[in-house]
């Protein structure tokens, strides 16, 4: 495997996350009665430690 296969690799994965985190965002940032019609769970209260999960590990609900 070449360096560059590698490079490849971490950019789609890259561009993956920030496409999902940014549909995580828009989804969230909908109205709560929206996200319940969906079947979206509607967003947690304001929780530290739950914001420091995940902006350290990058996981969706």
């Amino acid at each position: 495997m070449s360096m560059f296969e590698n490079l490849g690799r971490f950019g789609v994965t890259i561009r993956q996350t920030h496409a999902r985190n940014k549909a995580i965002r828009a989804l969230n940032s909908l109205p709560a009665h929206v996200q319940k019609d969906i079947g979206w769970p509607a967003s947690p209260p304001s929780d530290p430690q739950a914001a420091l999960t995940s902006l350290l590990l990058g996981t969706p609900r």
